[in-house]
């Protein structure tokens, strides 16, 4: 991470078995929230090609912008010319589990597990509040993340806090 006495400039992977709803939703919380501090992306170990619908009108509805989330692999991220992470945070159990692949700079990495609002069966409106669910679960920490004194934090106890996160009660 670069800091300044101002601001900290740090990027942030959320991944995901699909990158269609958890990890997407993520990337356009924090990229909403951060006020540009900070820089979210997503992808998937095993994208699904596309982005849910009902996840980009849950950010819609979040006021959040839409446009320009796609469904992509990983290790788009891993190789030469990709930007540089600084966290990586899964939101699935599956990615959190899966063979990563060996990220350049050695980032710091936690586990944020939340329900794949994807696999909800029954109505529209279920369906609909399972995505919702999500998203505040995930705001909630990401709220947490940005509340955080990372200019004042040595690497184990920032390490320490994004772990804590991810065992909040959703």
């Amino acid at each position: 991470m670069s800091t300044t006495a101002a601001s900290v400039s740090c990027n942030v992977l959320f991944l995901c078995t699909g990158n269609s709803a958890r990890s997407i939703l993520a990337e356009g919380l924090l990229n909403g929230l951060a006020n540009g501090r900070f820089h979210a992306y997503s992808a998937g170990s095993q994208p699904k090609g596309e982005v849910h619908p009902i996840a980009l009108t849950t950010l819609g509805e979040l006021s959040l912008p839409t446009d320009g989330y796609r469904s992509k692999r990983w290790d788009e991220f891993a190789g030469a010319g990709a930007p540089h992470m600084d966290v990586i945070i899964t939101v699935c159990d599956n990615a959190a589990s899966e063979v990563c692949p060996i990220w350049p700079g050695h980032p710091m990495t936690a586990h944020w597990g939340v329900p794949d609002p994807a696999a909800q069966e029954g109505t529209p409106e279920e369906k609909r509040q399972a995505f919702h669910d999500a998203a505040r679960a995930l705001k909630r920490r990401i709220e947490m993340f940005l509340s955080l004194p990372i200019e004042r934090l040595d690497a184990i106890s920032l390490q320490t806090a994004l772990r804590q996160i991810g065992q909040t009660q959703q």
